[in-house]
């Protein structure tokens, strides 16, 4: 079963969203906090995490392996439901491996972001063990803008991470409802899905001749509402 996080930082809309039962865990971003208005980022996060106690992923947002260290030490105290978000490598492109094997070992729970390849998928296999939660994002949204394959690369990750029972793989930056059944039959055991989006697969069963209705009645109702005239 391909459990839903929901992808937000608005505090709102995880109360909201905290509520639906389809909803099992949450995933934030420095960009998503920023967006939703967070000043202080320990503050909003302990603000987030009052608001569920299903799994939230919280990002680590330095640049430099003792530092990335430091600031996930920190975020993995903020709660039990928090699993720490590390980039597979820095902005230099710098496979964070080390890091990713020391906080590992130190029992963290990881949320490895910013994946694109099973190569990556196997080159972080190789850092971890058999015991610490890990989660790896893959980023099929972002690939599928950019005229790459996500589906291979998200079928030969699973693949890979067969062997490990506390390994989940994540489909990321989605981009549609239907991305979630593509999920589904692929086997991926997490899709992250924006509030929007969630609600359009609470929807899912409509008739095709339904959704000729409706879309009818929508450019019926609009046309009418501009007054047009032929």
């Amino acid at each position: 079963m391909t459990k839903i996080y929901c992808d937000i930082a608005d505090i709102n809309l995880i109360k909201k969203f905290n509520k639906k039962n389809i909803v099992k865990g949450f995933t934030t971003n420095p960009s998503l906090m920023r967006k939703a208005g967070a000043k202080d980022y320990l503050k909003y996060c302990k603000k987030i995490l009052k608001c569920t106690s299903k799994p939230v992923s919280i990002e680590v947002f330095a640049d430099d392996e003792k530092k990335i260290i430091e600031q996930a030490e920190i975020i993995n105290k903020l709660g039990k439901n928090v699993y720490v978000k590390i980039p597979i490598t820095n902005s230099k492109g710098k496979f964070l491996g080390n890091v990713i094997s020391k906080l590992n070992k130190k029992k963290i729970k990881l949320n490895i972001t910013a994946v694109y390849t099973y190569k990556q998928t196997k080159n972080i296999l190789k850092k971890i063990n058999h015991k610490g939660k890990i989660i790896i994002s893959i980023f099929v949204g972002r690939m599928s803008d950019v005229g790459k394959d996500p589906i291979y690369q998200i079928k030969e990750s699973i693949k890979s991470a067969k062997k490990f029972k506390n390994v989940e793989i994540l489909w990321a930056s989605t981009r549609e409802a239907y991305h979630f059944l593509h999920a589904k039959k692929l086997g991926c055991h997490i899709i992250t899905i924006p509030p929007s989006i969630i609600e359009k697969i609470e929807n899912f069963g409509k008739s095709f001749n339904d959704l000729t209705i409706d879309t009818v009645k929508g450019f019926l109702i609009d046309s009418k509402k501009s007054k047009f005239n032929i």
